[in-house]
Protein backbone atom coordinates (compact mmCIF):
# COMPACT_ATOMS: atom_id res chain seq x y z
CA UNK A 1 0.00 0.00 0.00
CA UNK A 2 1.17 3.54 -0.69
CA UNK A 3 -0.22 6.53 0.80
CA UNK A 4 0.35 9.65 -1.54
CA UNK A 5 -0.34 13.36 0.20
CA UNK A 6 -1.69 15.95 -2.39
CA UNK A 7 -1.52 19.81 -1.86
CA UNK A 8 -4.67 21.91 -2.37
CA UNK A 9 -6.48 20.88 -5.65
CA UNK A 10 -9.46 23.65 -5.36
CA UNK A 11 -11.75 22.51 -7.72
CA UNK A 12 -8.65 21.70 -10.55
CA UNK A 13 -10.08 18.30 -11.55
CA UNK A 14 -8.61 17.29 -14.66
CA UNK A 15 -5.23 17.90 -12.88
CA UNK A 16 -5.82 15.63 -10.22
CA UNK A 17 -6.69 13.34 -12.54
CA UNK A 18 -3.43 13.56 -14.32
CA UNK A 19 -1.48 13.69 -11.34
CA UNK A 20 -3.41 10.06 -10.05
CA UNK A 21 -2.29 8.65 -13.45
CA UNK A 22 1.57 9.74 -13.16
CA UNK A 23 1.40 8.11 -9.85
CA UNK A 24 -0.35 5.08 -10.84
CA UNK A 25 -2.77 5.46 -8.26
CA UNK A 26 -4.83 2.09 -6.93
CA UNK A 27 -7.75 2.73 -5.04
CA UNK A 28 -7.86 -1.08 -3.84
CA UNK A 29 -4.56 -0.84 -2.79
CA UNK A 30 -3.56 2.88 -2.33
CA UNK A 31 -4.25 5.83 -0.09
CA UNK A 32 -4.55 9.69 -0.68
CA UNK A 33 -4.61 12.36 1.67
CA UNK A 34 -5.97 15.20 0.86
CA UNK A 35 -4.67 19.12 2.45
CA UNK A 36 -7.80 20.80 2.42
CA UNK A 37 -9.58 23.39 0.22
CA UNK A 38 -10.70 20.60 -2.43
CA UNK A 39 -12.85 23.42 -3.91
CA UNK A 40 -13.56 26.78 -4.74
CA UNK A 41 -12.15 29.48 -7.41
CA UNK A 42 -11.31 26.49 -10.08
CA UNK A 43 -13.03 25.28 -12.66
CA UNK A 44 -15.03 22.06 -11.57
CA UNK A 45 -15.61 21.74 -7.95
CA UNK A 46 -18.44 19.62 -8.05
CA UNK A 47 -16.71 16.93 -9.96
CA UNK A 48 -13.79 16.88 -7.51
CA UNK A 49 -16.11 16.67 -4.43
CA UNK A 50 -17.91 13.97 -5.82
CA UNK A 51 -14.62 11.98 -6.93
CA UNK A 52 -12.44 12.04 -3.78
CA UNK A 53 -16.21 10.86 -1.75
CA UNK A 54 -16.27 8.52 -3.90
CA UNK A 55 -13.38 7.25 -3.08
CA UNK A 56 -14.21 5.76 0.50
CA UNK A 57 -11.78 4.70 2.53
CA UNK A 58 -8.81 5.23 -0.25
CA UNK A 59 -9.09 9.44 0.39
CA UNK A 60 -8.68 11.18 3.53
CA UNK A 61 -9.46 14.75 3.61
CA UNK A 62 -8.69 17.63 6.15
CA UNK A 63 -11.27 20.92 5.93
CA UNK A 64 -9.51 24.50 4.53
CA UNK A 65 -10.96 27.77 4.48
CA UNK A 66 -12.77 27.31 1.14
CA UNK A 67 -14.40 23.92 2.37
CA UNK A 68 -15.65 25.76 5.00
CA UNK A 69 -16.45 28.77 2.82
CA UNK A 70 -18.69 25.79 1.06
CA UNK A 71 -20.17 25.36 4.30
CA UNK A 72 -21.03 28.18 5.58
CA UNK A 73 -22.68 29.76 2.01
CA UNK A 74 -24.95 26.17 2.26
CA UNK A 75 -26.06 27.88 5.60
CA UNK A 76 -26.93 31.05 4.38
CA UNK A 77 -23.77 32.74 5.22
CA UNK A 78 -23.42 35.01 2.04
CA UNK A 79 -20.76 37.76 3.64
CA UNK A 80 -18.27 36.88 1.02
CA UNK A 81 -20.43 35.54 -2.17
CA UNK A 82 -20.34 37.97 -4.45
CA UNK A 83 -16.35 37.37 -4.60
CA UNK A 84 -16.39 34.10 -6.06
CA UNK A 85 -19.67 32.22 -7.68
CA UNK A 86 -17.23 29.69 -8.80
CA UNK A 87 -19.32 27.19 -6.12
CA UNK A 88 -22.72 27.69 -7.71
CA UNK A 89 -22.99 24.39 -9.21
CA UNK A 90 -22.14 22.58 -6.34
CA UNK A 91 -24.97 24.02 -4.38
CA UNK A 92 -27.23 23.44 -7.02
CA UNK A 93 -26.60 19.86 -7.58
CA UNK A 94 -28.99 17.20 -7.02
CA UNK A 95 -26.29 15.52 -4.49
CA UNK A 96 -25.22 18.57 -2.61
CA UNK A 97 -27.34 17.56 0.68
CA UNK A 98 -25.14 14.62 0.52
CA UNK A 99 -21.61 15.99 -0.61
CA UNK A 100 -22.05 18.84 1.88
CA UNK A 101 -22.92 16.26 4.88
CA UNK A 102 -19.72 14.21 3.80
CA UNK A 103 -17.85 17.32 3.93
CA UNK A 104 -19.04 18.04 7.90
CA UNK A 105 -17.26 15.02 8.56
CA UNK A 106 -14.07 15.19 7.61
CA UNK A 107 -11.89 16.07 10.25
CA UNK A 108 -9.78 19.24 10.76
CA UNK A 109 -6.56 17.34 11.25
CA UNK A 110 -5.39 13.32 10.65
CA UNK A 111 -2.84 11.62 12.61
CA UNK A 112 -1.63 8.69 11.61
CA UNK A 113 1.06 6.73 14.81
CA UNK A 114 2.57 4.16 11.94
CA UNK A 115 3.76 6.37 9.75
CA UNK A 116 4.64 9.14 11.80
CA UNK A 117 3.23 11.79 9.95
CA UNK A 118 0.22 14.39 10.24
CA UNK A 119 -1.77 16.32 8.28
CA UNK A 120 -3.20 20.11 8.50
CA UNK A 121 -4.47 22.31 6.39
CA UNK A 122 -2.77 25.48 7.34
CA UNK A 123 -0.66 25.83 10.62
CA UNK A 124 -0.56 25.30 14.75
CA UNK A 125 -0.11 27.42 17.32
CA UNK A 126 3.50 27.15 19.15
CA UNK A 127 1.60 25.87 22.39
CA UNK A 128 -0.06 23.07 20.65
CA UNK A 129 1.56 19.68 20.64
CA UNK A 130 0.04 17.01 18.20
CA UNK A 131 -1.91 15.68 21.18
CA UNK A 132 -3.66 19.14 21.99
CA UNK A 133 -3.58 20.21 18.28
CA UNK A 134 -5.76 16.81 17.72
CA UNK A 135 -8.02 17.26 20.84
CA UNK A 136 -8.59 21.16 19.60
CA UNK A 137 -9.41 20.19 16.19
CA UNK A 138 -12.19 17.20 17.79
CA UNK A 139 -13.95 20.52 19.39
CA UNK A 140 -14.54 22.06 16.29
CA UNK A 141 -15.12 18.44 14.52
CA UNK A 142 -18.16 17.59 16.80
CA UNK A 143 -19.79 21.12 16.63
CA UNK A 144 -19.54 20.49 12.65
CA UNK A 145 -21.23 17.49 13.14
CA UNK A 146 -23.95 18.41 15.51
CA UNK A 147 -26.49 20.92 16.31
CA UNK A 148 -24.10 23.66 16.91
CA UNK A 149 -23.34 23.66 13.13
CA UNK A 150 -25.50 26.04 11.50
CA UNK A 151 -24.44 28.49 14.04
CA UNK A 152 -21.07 27.84 13.80
CA UNK A 153 -21.30 28.32 10.24
CA UNK A 154 -22.79 31.70 10.40
CA UNK A 155 -20.48 33.27 12.98
CA UNK A 156 -17.17 31.73 11.92
CA UNK A 157 -15.14 34.79 10.20
CA UNK A 158 -13.19 37.08 12.26
CA UNK A 159 -9.76 37.17 13.22
CA UNK A 160 -10.14 37.52 16.49
CA UNK A 161 -9.07 36.62 19.18
CA UNK A 162 -5.39 36.45 18.17
CA UNK A 163 -4.24 34.53 20.85
CA UNK A 164 -4.97 30.81 22.77
CA UNK A 165 -6.14 30.86 26.11
CA UNK A 166 -7.52 27.93 27.80
CA UNK A 167 -10.10 30.42 29.12
CA UNK A 168 -11.33 30.82 25.55
CA UNK A 169 -15.23 29.87 25.49
CA UNK A 170 -17.74 29.71 22.73
CA UNK A 171 -17.42 30.91 19.33
CA UNK A 172 -14.00 32.68 20.55
CA UNK A 173 -12.76 29.13 21.65
CA UNK A 174 -13.76 27.70 17.90
CA UNK A 175 -13.09 30.60 15.84
CA UNK A 176 -9.75 30.73 17.24
CA UNK A 177 -8.99 26.95 16.60
CA UNK A 178 -10.81 26.91 13.33
CA UNK A 179 -8.33 29.61 11.91
CA UNK A 180 -5.19 27.87 13.18
CA UNK A 181 -6.18 25.09 11.36
CA UNK A 182 -7.48 26.77 8.29
CA UNK A 183 -6.05 30.24 7.99
CA UNK A 184 -2.49 30.54 9.78
CA UNK A 185 1.19 31.23 8.16
CA UNK A 186 1.90 33.93 10.53
CA UNK A 187 2.87 33.99 14.18
CA UNK A 188 4.71 35.70 16.91
CA UNK A 189 6.73 33.55 19.16
CA UNK A 190 4.38 33.88 21.98
CA UNK A 191 1.66 32.30 19.14
CA UNK A 192 -0.44 35.75 18.51
CA UNK A 193 -1.45 35.15 15.04
CA UNK A 194 -1.35 37.57 11.73
CA UNK A 195 -3.30 36.12 9.91
CA UNK A 196 -3.38 39.28 7.17
CA UNK A 197 -0.12 37.95 6.17
CA UNK A 198 -0.30 36.31 2.96
CA UNK A 199 2.90 36.48 1.13
CA UNK A 200 6.19 34.56 0.82
CA UNK A 201 8.54 34.07 4.01
CA UNK A 202 10.62 37.26 4.13
CA UNK A 203 7.16 39.87 2.92
CA UNK A 204 5.52 39.56 6.48
CA UNK A 205 5.81 42.43 9.44
CA UNK A 206 8.51 42.31 12.04
CA UNK A 207 8.15 40.36 15.05
CA UNK A 208 6.35 37.26 12.79
CA UNK A 209 7.53 33.73 11.50
CA UNK A 210 5.99 31.44 9.37
CA UNK A 211 4.25 29.17 12.41
CA UNK A 212 6.61 26.35 11.58
CA UNK A 213 10.25 28.44 12.22
CA UNK A 214 9.07 29.66 15.52
CA UNK A 215 11.55 28.58 17.79
CA UNK A 216 10.59 25.75 20.66
CA UNK A 217 6.97 25.05 19.35
CA UNK A 218 5.78 22.06 20.93
CA UNK A 219 5.54 20.34 17.67
CA UNK A 220 9.09 20.39 16.82
CA UNK A 221 9.58 17.35 16.25
CA UNK A 222 6.39 15.93 14.63
CA UNK A 223 6.44 15.20 10.54
CA UNK A 224 3.26 18.13 9.58
CA UNK A 225 2.35 18.29 5.98
CA UNK A 226 0.01 21.30 5.14
CA UNK A 227 -1.16 23.22 2.08
CA UNK A 228 -2.74 26.57 2.35
CA UNK A 229 0.36 28.61 1.03
CA UNK A 230 0.64 28.95 -2.23
CA UNK A 231 2.78 32.13 -2.22
CA UNK A 232 5.12 29.48 -0.17
CA UNK A 233 4.91 26.50 -2.82
CA UNK A 234 5.99 23.44 -2.39
CA UNK A 235 8.23 24.00 0.69
CA UNK A 236 11.02 21.40 3.29
CA UNK A 237 11.95 22.66 6.70
CA UNK A 238 12.03 21.66 10.35
CA UNK A 239 9.90 18.58 9.71
CA UNK A 240 7.26 20.05 7.69
CA UNK A 241 6.35 19.73 4.31
CA UNK A 242 4.57 22.58 2.51
CA UNK A 243 1.94 21.02 -0.22
CA UNK A 244 0.21 24.31 -1.76
CA UNK A 245 2.35 24.48 -5.42
CA UNK A 246 -0.43 26.72 -6.71
CA UNK A 247 -1.93 24.70 -9.30
CA UNK A 248 -4.95 27.51 -9.52
CA UNK A 249 -2.07 29.99 -9.85
CA UNK A 250 -0.31 28.27 -12.92
CA UNK A 251 1.93 26.62 -10.65
CA UNK A 252 1.93 22.83 -10.13
CA UNK A 253 -0.54 20.39 -8.25
CA UNK A 254 2.01 18.11 -5.97
CA UNK A 255 1.85 14.55 -4.43
CA UNK A 256 4.26 13.37 -1.86
CA UNK A 257 4.74 9.42 -1.51
CA UNK A 258 4.97 8.93 2.33
CA UNK A 259 7.05 6.61 4.00
CA UNK A 260 8.21 6.39 7.63
CA UNK A 261 11.98 5.24 7.19
CA UNK A 262 12.43 6.77 3.77
CA UNK A 263 12.77 10.26 2.76
CA UNK A 264 9.14 11.70 0.77
CA UNK A 265 9.16 11.67 -2.97
CA UNK A 266 8.04 14.41 -4.87
CA UNK A 267 5.47 13.89 -7.86
CA UNK A 268 4.41 16.86 -9.27
CA UNK A 269 1.75 17.79 -12.51
CA UNK A 270 1.99 21.35 -14.23
CA UNK A 271 -1.47 23.51 -14.09
CA UNK A 272 -2.82 25.67 -16.22
CA UNK A 273 -3.07 28.40 -13.96
CA UNK A 274 -7.11 29.48 -14.46
CA UNK A 275 -6.36 32.22 -11.62
CA UNK A 276 -2.58 33.03 -12.92
CA UNK A 277 -2.39 36.44 -12.65
CA UNK A 278 -4.65 36.94 -9.42
CA UNK A 279 -2.49 35.04 -6.83
CA UNK A 280 -3.48 36.01 -3.60
CA UNK A 281 -5.40 39.26 -4.40
CA UNK A 282 -8.05 39.20 -2.69
CA UNK A 283 -8.31 39.48 0.91
CA UNK A 284 -11.56 38.30 2.64
CA UNK A 285 -11.28 35.67 5.46
CA UNK A 286 -12.76 32.63 3.51
CA UNK A 287 -10.74 33.18 0.79
CA UNK A 288 -7.46 33.78 2.63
Amino acid sequence: MAVYAIGDVQGCYNELQKLLEQIAFNPGKDQLWFSGDLVNRGPDSLATLRFVRSLGNAAVTVLGNHDLHLLALSEGNMKHWANDRSLEPVLNAKDRDELLMWLRYRPLMHHDSKLDYSIIHAGLPPQWDIDTALMRAREVETVLRGVGYSYFCTHMYGNEPSYWSEQLKGMDRLRFITNCFTRLRYCTVQGDLALKEKGPPGSQRDGYLPWYEVPGRASDADRILFGHWSTLGYHQSRNTWALDSGCLWGGKLTALKLSKAKPVKTIQVKCKGYRAKKIEAQSIWSLS
